[in-house]
């Protein structure tokens, strides 16, 4: 990352002095000096960046709640959560498949995130003492029904998960992968198959559960000694080993407390035997038995790092992923040097060239971006006003991204803090809502328009809306099946509310001063008649350009890409921002230089209508990025059914196009800045 800076700072310095003619080659030393400080500094803060990147895992890592000390015999909760699964991406409350339920299951108070994530989570049947082991205990006992046990089999067809929490912990499991090696993941699933298909395989129910706790003992509690040196403990693992026993009783009918169970013992641990798994295709075999187990065990796992078997679980590898980075270095140096040479070798000749009083008469019969600049800054013939109301967007999406990474760089995001990544996207992005009606005012107003309270009212809704609308589709598809991934009523009307009464007003806020600001001074006059633009060559067709601008940007976020795409839909934790933190720079740079060098071929051709394509060179990669989810889903995803497919597509497309906005936001200031850079280093009559 120092190399990027130090090409960054270089490529600045570059452009700069090339673009300087030289009877002012006097001012370039003091130039030189100014850019060699900033240099320096730009390579201090990335070396900080650096550092903090390889020393992610233990720097940033900053819990969001404070421990609980445990007194043995103390009551730990166990609540419930959901069912997911990677096959269906419909995720469901746990008691909708008829799992021993409380009398009364109370819903617990959940942030705006846990509700957009799906998560319900409730109490449960399930009885922790701390320090307490038990062995057979029955949590209930049902007598399923038919469509509850095919609601079981469809469950175990689909690959459901469930997910606990205890202590603010989710659960988890360790199974056996290739090579005999434990694998450890989130959820436990709710049974097993043998066999193919849906009538030729058996499948079986996990009806019991050993539940592991890991404790971690401290004497005392904070903040000083408890009397008498009392020894407290704190949960730093929780862990669930299920299983499937069919149960055997005396008598026809099992009551719990009063039966006794013939297949285990309440002082000894079961044993799963594959001769009495418990089957749930059977018409017979109408009485289940839940029983679990629970498993206390001293670890030395300190509180503070009890997270991090969830994250390394999670955790890509990082040699692929410092080969990600690596990757990405390359191919932003060999764009800086391949400019450097454009600029070097051609635009200071032209400079040159075009001020030299004695060659005014030859320059006129030459070509050239000369040529075009009385038509350079004149506004795009084609929707200024959606052109403005894009980059403003944008520029709201990039201060959400850059104020989202910061907070997770600092460990104010923590996994710990469930749902705060999304909550955090949501207010940001209301919150910035002042950003984009001040740059979309800006610029409508630099293009002459007049009709600002469209332009306003466009800027407050158009983004917000594309996004509403296809989540409120999905969302109605998810009511329909009863997911807990619906967006409940109360949490959809504080959306709403977020939208109307906070993320509007703000834009109305931010246009007002937009356009109170003087309209920015071209260094150029404008024609009052538009200069002809010559036949363009083949390679310099919009849609070329535009799909090859983009191919280095993706290339620049592809690996990257993969790992977020995993967290995503395989229902990965993903927390390595400070690789996430590099990528995005890597981004910014390279979208900033392709679409300055194609700008540049552009103008050389006598072509002045950049505006739009500054946006669509680099903006271009976000089809890509498309083209990528559908090849992640034919290669890696195992979805099955038109709702699921519709739900990844929906929600796929609402990401590229932020990409979209959010890429092109930085092709579009990058050759602004460019533009006015070249043209006010020449003179013109």
């Amino acid at each position: 990352m120092i190399i990027v800076s130090l090409f960054l700072s270089h490529f600045i310095v570059i452009i700069e002095v090339t673009i300087i003619p030289e009877d002012t080659i006097l001012s370039t030393n003091i130039i030189i000096k100014n850019k060699i400080k900033m240099l320096i500094l730009s390579v201090s803060i990335f070396h900080l960046l650096f550092i903090s990147v390889i020393n992610s895992k233990q720097t940033y890592y900053l819990p969001g709640v404070a421990p609980h000390n445990y007194r043995q015999y103390e009551s730990a909760k166990l609540f419930v959560s959901k069912i997911t699964s990677t096959k269906t991406q419909i995720p469901y409350d746990y008691y909708s498949l008829p799992f021993c339920k409380p009398k009364k299951a109370r819903l617990q108070s959940e942030n705006l995130g846990e509700v957009l994530s799906g998560d319900r989570i409730e109490n449960s049947v399930y009885k922790l003492e701390v320090k307490i082991p038990k062995y057979c205990e029955v949590a209930c006992v049902k007598k399923l029904k038919k469509n509850e046990k095919d609601a079981f089999v469809q469950a175990i067809d689909d690959e459901y998960k469930v997910h606990w929490m205890v202590d603010n912990l989710p659960v988890g499991m360790y199974s056996t992968v290739s090579n005999n090696e434990k694998a450890f993941s989130r959820g436990f699933p709710v049974g097993f198959h043998l066999g193919t298909g849906r009538k030729a395989a058996q499948h079986y129910l996990y009806n019991h559960l050993r539940i592991k706790l890991l404790t971690h003992d401290d004497v005392g509690g904070i903040g000083g000694i408890l009397e008498g040196d009392e020894v407290t403990t704190k949960i730093v693992g929780f862990q669930v080993t299920p299983m499937s026993i069919k149960h055997s009783f005396v008598g026809d009918n099992f009551v719990p407390g009063t039966t006794a169970l013939t297949t285990c013992s309440p002082n000894t641990a079961l044993t799963s035997d594959p001769r009495n798994y418990l089957s749930v295709d059977k018409s017979q075999d109408n009485t289940v038995v839940f029983t679990y187990d629970v498993i206390w065990e001293d670890s030395d796992i300190e509180w503070s790092q009890r997270w991090d078997t969830y994250l390394n679980a999670d955790a890509p590898n990082e040699k692929v992923h410092w080969f990600a980075i690596t990757n990405s270095i390359m191919i932003v140096l060999f764009l800086t040097v391949m400019i450097a040479m454009i600029l070097i070798r051609a635009l200071r000749k032209d400079i040159a060239q075009y001020n030299d009083p004695n060659n005014i008469e030859e320059a006129k019969d030459e070509s050239g971006w000369k040529l075009v600049h009385g038509d350079v800054f004149r506004p795009p013939a084609n929707n200024p006003m959606l052109f403005s109301v894009f980059v403003g967007s944008g520029v709201q999406l990039c201060c959400m991204c850059i104020a989202t990474l910061t907070f997770a760089l600092l460990g104010l995001l923590s996994p710990a803090n469930r749902g705060s990544l999304i909550t955090a996207f949501i207010l940001l992005f209301v919150f910035m809502g002042s950003f984009a009606g001040y740059h979309s005012s800006c610029i409508y107003k630099m293009f002459r328009g007049i009709l600002w309270k469209q332009n306003t009212l466009t800027t407050a809704f158009f983004y917000p809306g594309v996004v509403f609308t296809i989540i409120f589709i999905l969302n109605v598809i998810l009511w329909a099946y009863g997911s807990s991934g619906a967006i409940p009523f109360g949490s959809l009307f504080t959306l709403l509310f977020l939208w109307f009464c906070v993320s509007v007003p703000l834009v109305f806020f931010g246009s007002f001063f937009g356009y109170k600001k003087e309209i920015f001074t071209f260094p150029v006059r404008t024609n009052q008649i538009p200069r002809a633009i010559p036949h363009q060559q083949w390679y310099m067709n919009p849609i070329i350009t535009c799909m090859l601008g983009g191919i280095l940007p993706f290339g620049a976020v592809s690996v990257e890409l993969y790992f977020i795409m995993s967290a995503l839909w395989l229902h990965q934790i993903y927390y390595i921002f400070g690789f996430l933190f590099l990528v995005m720079i890597v981004l910014v740079v390279t979208c900033a230089e392709v679409s300055i060098l194609l700008c540049y071929f552009q103008l050389v051709n006598e072509d002045y209508r950049w505006w739009w394509r500054s946006f669509l060179h680099s903006g271009s990669c976000a089809f890509y990025t498309m083209l990528y989810a559908v090849w992640y889903n034919l290669t890696e995803l195992d979805m099955t059914g038109f709702v699921p497919i519709l739900l990844y597509y929906g929600y796929m497309f609402i990401i590229s196009f932020t990409f979209f906005l959010i890429t092109g936001t930085i092709g579009y200031f990058s050759c602004f800045w460019f533009n006015c850079k070249i043209y006010s280093s020449i003179k013109v009559d």
